[in-house]
């Protein structure tokens, strides 16, 4: 059986959109926020050892030998490194080295709010230098990729894929095996078990007493019907009312039977075609069976032929 899809309503889909527009900008910016840390940390490690590297040529003084710190070229020295750490967009600047510190319009407390100092030590000297870097803010950006996904994705989250509870119970339905369920059928005088295609023939008096003990039982639950005393009348009047029936679907031009005659007899039949309806569902059988008297003497006079688990759903009677 094909599917069928169903949109959710307006208000859903534009609720639905905003929700994954956000969620993926979400995710976008803690990328990117993940992405700046990373290339923060990259670029600090890059100037510390550009400096270090250099320092043997930087000015810097000499505690040693007692060398004052060269200003002028230090000042030099870090405004050309500042020129390309910017060429190459790097988000860090050198603000000081050796206390000699950058001063420029570049470099402000609102562009490069953080700041982190080092000390590089070698066999002679020792040199300070202070970084500063741009905000977070810097790196976060409305990601248009993430837009593009969203609205890619809307018309999928736009189909209502939820199943009701009735779809949901007959799909649980159709996967679990058939139940047989009792079948008496007045138009052409069988019993099935609704699974297979097996259908037993009863005579009339058999099947108009099982069709009314069927409807006995489930109007007066719980009701004894012991073998040695006659049938209540309720349950003759019920078997009669089906061979009316019966009379009526022109199976038959007799007189009404005894019904409290050969009961014995009539349950026996009752039995054999129930056996052979319900083979192989021997459980469910069980329902629909008159029990069979157990023992003898003052024990079988207990013995009661209702059914005490048959309910109305689990029947239907085809030409009531």
């Amino acid at each position: 059986m094909a599917k069928r899809f169903s949109f959710k309503s307006t208000p859903r889909i534009v609720v639905n959109a905003l929700l994954l527009i956000t969620v993926l900008q979400g995710i976008s910016l803690v990328s990117q926020l993940f992405a700046y840390q990373a290339s923060l940390h990259e670029a600090i490690d890059k100037v510390e050892r550009r400096i270090s590297l250099d320092s043997a040529f930087l000015d810097v003084g000499n505690q040693t030998l007692n060398t004052p710190v060269n200003s002028y070229a230090i000042f030099r020295y870090i405004n050309t490194l500042n020129a390309k750490l910017m060429e190459e967009g790097y988000p860090v600047l050198v603000n000081a080295i050796q206390s000699v510190t950058y001063t420029s319009e570049e470099l402000d407390k609102a562009r490069y709010p953080r700041s982190y100092t080092t000390l590089l030590k070698n066999a002679e000297q020792e040199i300070e230098i202070e970084i500063v870097s741009k905000p977070v803010s810097h790196a976060l950006a409305f990601s248009w990729i993430a837009l593009l996904a969203a609205l890619c994705l809307v018309p999928v989250f736009a189909l209502n894929t939820r199943k009701t509870a009735k779809q949901k119970a007959q799909q649980v339905q159709d996967a679990l095996p058939p139940t047989p369920k009792l079948i008496i059928n007045l138009q052409d005088k069988t019993i099935s078990n609704g699974v297979t295609d097996k259908a037993v023939t009863l005579q009339n008096k058999p099947l108009c007493f099982y069709t009314a003990l069927v409807r006995f039982c489930i109007e007066n639950p719980g009701h004894p019907l012991p073998v040695h005393k006659d049938v209540p009348n309720e349950l003759i009047a019920l078997a009669n009312r089906s061979f009316g029936r019966l009379i009526e679907l022109g199976h038959t031009k007799r007189k009404r039977p005894d019904f409290n005659a050969n009961l014995d007899k009539t349950l026996s039949e009752i039995r054999a075609a129930l056996d052979d309806v319900f083979t192989g569902f021997n459980e469910e059988k069980e329902t629909y069976y008159p029990p069979r008297a157990q023992g003898e003497g003052s024990r079988s006079k207990q013995h009661s032929y209702a059914l005490p688990k048959i309910q109305l759903d689990d029947i239907e009677i085809i030409g009531n």
